[in-house]
């Protein structure tokens, strides 16, 4: 495992100059040399990553999974998250293109960016989640990008920070923007995975987990699916409206419901049955979704 703990190493270990800022750096992919090899290297960093790329025979892995470059995307590490980066095929060229910014939390200190820049789901995304950027949006994205170069490569001065601090903070509204634009746009895949996620449950709750593991967990849910808890939750927020937490819940009070109104079992039964050790636990939730109490739903029914 290789570990950076600043820009600087960063820049050494890839072969690049060093940066003209110690905290802050603007990377043409195209000029950066080919891999360590094409065995993938381990590594994390002390620094935010920003990139816009394009890389043919490469490959990446973000965490445990395996990610292809080769469409262009859009991507987002905060600091210690664990990556690696080889050479798919020693034998053919790596075709590479596009940008990195890498930005270091004490460049961002004390300014607007440092109260806001961990309020955007997308640094806890995998690489497999990356944006996919219409042209239009990749225009948008490589012009406040190279604004952000152009004052990088100037001499610094009283203003140089405050305006890279706001051309930054424009990159992640637009990219927030566009990921809320992909996860409608891109119906297909974000169908496939709430259908998933809806049978995924159903099995969960016919089954005997709800008595022996409890409500199953975002985490759960989302390592089945093999996406990232934020992702999964951000995607359900635009499609449903709701989060993963708040459907696990719909799916339980679904659930609740029909036990109510088709058997017999006290609540109490129910509620161990549906995975809570309290009674009350079950009965607060399930007035909290539904404004009536277990015994009020099922009264309703004689």
């Amino acid at each position: 495992m290789e570990h950076f703990k600043t820009i600087s190493e960063f820049h050494h270990f890839i072969h690049m100059p060093a940066p003209l800022h110690p905290l802050l750096s603007v990377i043409d992919v195209g000029t950066v040399a080919d891999a360590h090899g094409s065995v993938p290297v381990s590594m994390n960093m002390d620094f935010y990553s920003i990139s816009v790329k394009r890389m043919l025979n490469f490959k990446s892995k973000y965490g445990q999974q395996p990610f292809d470059f080769n469409e262009g995307i859009m991507s987002f590490m905060s600091p210690n998250q664990v990556f690696s980066i080889g050479v798919d095929n020693e034998d053919e060229k790596v075709e590479k293109s596009g940008w990195v910014i890498y930005i270091h939390p004490d460049f961002i200190w004390n300014t607007s960016l440092a109260k806001t820049i961990k309020q955007y789901d997308f640094w806890d995304y995998s690489l497999n989640e990356g944006l996919h950027l219409s042209e239009k949006e990749e225009e948008i994205i490589t012009a406040i990008i190279k604004n952000i170069e152009l004052e990088y490569q100037s001499n610094i001065d009283q203003y140089s920070k405050r305006i890279i601090i706001s051309h930054i903070e424009s990159l992640l509204n637009y990219a927030d923007r566009f990921y809320h634009r992909q996860f409608i746009t891109r119906e297909k895949a974000n169908h496939h995975i709430l259908e998933s996620l809806e049978t995924l449950l159903t099995d969960y709750f016919n089954s005997d987990d709800l008595i022996l593991k409890g409500l199953p967990t975002v985490a759960y849910l989302a390592g089945s699916l093999h996406i990232s808890s934020k992702y999964l939750s951000s995607l359900l927020k635009v499609l449903t409206g709701q989060n993963t937490q708040q459907h696990i819940h719909e799916k339980l009070i679904e659930k609740a419901k029909e036990k109510l109104s088709t058997t017999n079992l006290s609540v109490s039964e129910i509620a161990f049955e549906l995975g809570f050790e309290h009674l009350q636990s079950f009965s607060k939730l399930f007035k909290a979704k539904t404004k009536q109490s277990p015994v009020e739903f099922r009264a309703s029914f004689n």
